[in-house]
């Protein structure tokens, strides 16, 4: 209990600390037009106000990802707190800042064209076609994760069908893919919004108030399987500790922040919320089945959908259960809706395709959403092994753009660079040895994997230093 308590002091006091630094050390300007002010289209260029962005923001990167996640990652046993505080703060949240205010300084593009303007063409063109196919993926993992929730809750009828609540999901996500941001995600969010709150503080104060068991953090692993820690448990625990999938869903609100200085409670504070979602859901994972053993014995009957509502109901009853697993649906719904948005998005960026006409919406939206449908004929965890994996490649990338930035202009690029340089270890020994990948040996990809994160920081500081590059070869707007 003392170290779950002790993991949410650390993720408040990231934020108020180190998100301070990090936001000085961009050095937010609010004299500085914003998107949302100079091109205002009415339909993806909408200035908000920055609290409903807060929310909007958070619904969008708090998929099942901190969920999932969480309850998978907790398998590992307490070290996956570490992880997911340590990530929050020093590797999640300034990835999430960093997407969005260098989106809100390049008029609110894409992630891939943020990329593209400090790592190269190359990297703008291999994000374009890499971004989509991930945020397809998501799009699908978001579709059919709610479809089970919802069909498992018995309302009755044909809404105990998955396939019933599929229809209906695919119908709102195409909807709410087209239409003006402030028309649907600007009014419902908010309400979405109160439901993933009550969720997250209901089972955490029910954890801290019942006294719950919950596990002191160790670097001992429990898994059941003997899965290693290293890189597997970084993977595992995505959207909850470092998400690159988050990296496209910031651009999307850099289009409607009316001030460069309300970014870091939206970017940098919607990744620490997230955080703590992530903890709640790992402490309930750890606890309330009896241990790691019975956490596993629960997932072999029914995954972690099944974790979900029994711990829900289990913990708050049949009421606040409901409202729990409310909050649990409520955070695919809002993440997958934007995913196909910025997927949208992101085409019409590369094609130079205004969206303000109807029907250059629709030219993207149908055949994006005729490739989804397709894909929910994969198997669930062929998608989720892709997703997760692509999803931890594509933060890397943002991280090291993200260096590039301040490298290139003057500013303590180290607080990018590591992260970047950390994650760039995680993803190549992980694809060295995961069955998807080349499954070699640890022997092999655990050196392996340090070689080529040492190769990748060389090859940045060698690129960037003794050719004496300095702010002047910046586009930014100061």
């Amino acid at each position: 209990m003392i170290s779950f308590l002790l993991s949410i002091a650390a993720l408040i006091a990231g934020y108020f600390i180190y998100g301070n630094i990090v936001d000085k050390i961009f050095g937010a300007n609010g004299n500085n037009a914003t998107p949302a002010s100079r091109i205002n289209d009415g339909v993806d260029f909408v200035p908000l106000p920055w609290y409903k962005i807060f929310m909007i923001q958070t619904l969008n990167i708090a998929g099942l990802g901190p969920i999932i996640g969480a309850i998978m990652g907790a398998l590992y046993g307490p070290a996956a707190f570490l992880w997911i505080v340590l990530g929050s703060i020093f590797a999640g949240a300034v990835h999430d800042y960093f997407s969005g205010m260098l989106s809100l300084r390049h008029d609110g593009e894409s992630i891939s064209e943020v990329v593209g303007n400090y790592l190269g063409n190359f990297m703008r063109q291999f994000m374009r076609f890499f971004s989509v196919v991930l945020l397809l993926f998501v799009g699908v993992v978001f579709i059919l994760g709610p479809s089970k929730l919802l069909a498992n809750m018995q309302f009755g009828g044909v809404f105990n069908q998955s396939w019933v609540w599929l229809l209906i999901i695919i119908g709102y996500y195409f909807l709410a893919t087209i239409v003006p941001i402030d028309k649907i995600i600007g009014r419902v969010y908010p309400v979405f919004g109160v439901v993933l709150l009550i969720m997250a503080l209901g089972i955490g104060g029910v954890l801290i108030f019942t006294g719950a068991n919950i596990p002191e953090i160790s670097f001992h692993n429990y898994h059941p399987k003997g899965l290693p820690l290293w890189p597997l448990m970084f993977i595992t625990i995505a959207c909850g500790a470092l998400s690159g999938f988050h990296a496209t869903q910031s651009p999307v609100m850099a289009r409607c922040l009316q001030d460069e200085r309300h970014g870091r409670r939206v970017f940098y504070g919607a990744m620490i919320t997230e955080g703590a979602i992530a903890l709640v859901w790992a402490a309930a994972a750890m606890s309330f089945f009896g241990g790691i053993e019975g956490l596993n014995a629960t997932l072999g009957k029914g995954g972690w959908a099944v974790v979900v509502h029994k711990a829900s109901i289990g913990l708050m009853g049949p009421i606040g259960g409901f409202l729990a697993i409310l909050g649990v649906i409520a955070c695919p719904i809002t993440s997958g809706d934007t995913a196909f948005r910025s997927a949208r998005l992101t085409i019409a960026d590369a094609l130079d395709l205004k969206q303000r006409p109807i029907r250059n919406r629709l030219l993207i939206a149908i055949p994006l959403f005729a490739l989804a449908i397709a894909i929910t004929y994969l198997p669930w965890q062929v998608i989720w092994r892709y997703f997760a994996f692509s999803n931890q490649t594509l933060a890397t990338i943002v991280l090291w753009a993200s260096a590039m930035f301040l490298a290139i202009n003057n500013k303590f690029h180290w607080i990018a660079t590591i992260p970047a340089t950390f994650m760039t270890a995680v993803c190549t020994t992980y694809i060295l040895m995961a069955p998807e990948g080349f499954k070699l040996s640890t022997s092999i990809a655990y050196p392996v994997g340090i070689v080529v994160a040492l190769f990748a920081f060389t090859s940045f500081v060698a690129y960037l230093f003794p050719k004496g590059r300095s702010s002047a070869t910046a586009t930014e707007t100061d």
